[in-house]
């Protein structure tokens, strides 16, 4: 049997998303312990050219939405990136895992074939659904999870492997 477009998407995306979220209770938890505001990780970056802590989970959750509104072609709630807070960043990936579980396997899957159009430096780029999936959206999003996870590892939250993977 193979994999369908459905189940390389939706379920891997929620459980990115979920085990982002348990890391981010981590974080509040290492800054309640050690009597600093949680809101100071939000603007950490790895370098100066890279974006902060905040904009790493931004990205990550737009990342899972998106892939499914341009696979599947179906429209998406927006969100603001207006996040100041280790709570409000909890509340938009919520916000995401609870969009995510309204798109089912009749949207997503046979949509391998189908055009998504993406910008890439500014122009226009037609790549095939599944193409758009595996090559870009999958790796997107872990580039910005794991990103955001060595901010927070880097500032001292005790975090690991197993929280970023999850448990089976």
């Amino acid at each position: 049997m193979s994999l369908s477009m459905y189940q390389a998407s939706v379920p891997v995306f929620i459980r990115a998303l979920t085990n982002l979220s348990a890391i981010l209770d981590k974080a509040q938890a290492h800054a309640e312990a050690k009597k600093y505001d949680s809101a100071v990780l939000l603007g950490i970056r790895l370098f100066p050219d890279m974006l902060p802590f905040s904009k790493q989970v931004q990205i990550a959750c737009d990342s899972a939405k998106l892939c499914c509104v341009r696979v599947a072609g179906i429209e998406a709630p927006k969100f603001d990136d207006t996040e100041t807070t280790m709570a409000e960043l909890k509340a938009r990936i919520a916000k995401t895992i609870d969009y995510l579980k309204t798109v089912t396997p009749a949207v997503m899957d046979g949509t391998e074939e189908r055009d998504v159009t993406i910008k890439v430096a500014g122009k226009d780029v037609i790549v095939k659904g599944q193409a758009y999936l595996l090559h870009h959206a999958h790796p997107n999003l872990y580039f910005h999870i794991s990103t955001a996870y060595a901010i927070l590892r880097q500032s001292g939250v005790e975090i690991g492997k197993r929280d970023y993977l999850g448990a089976f």
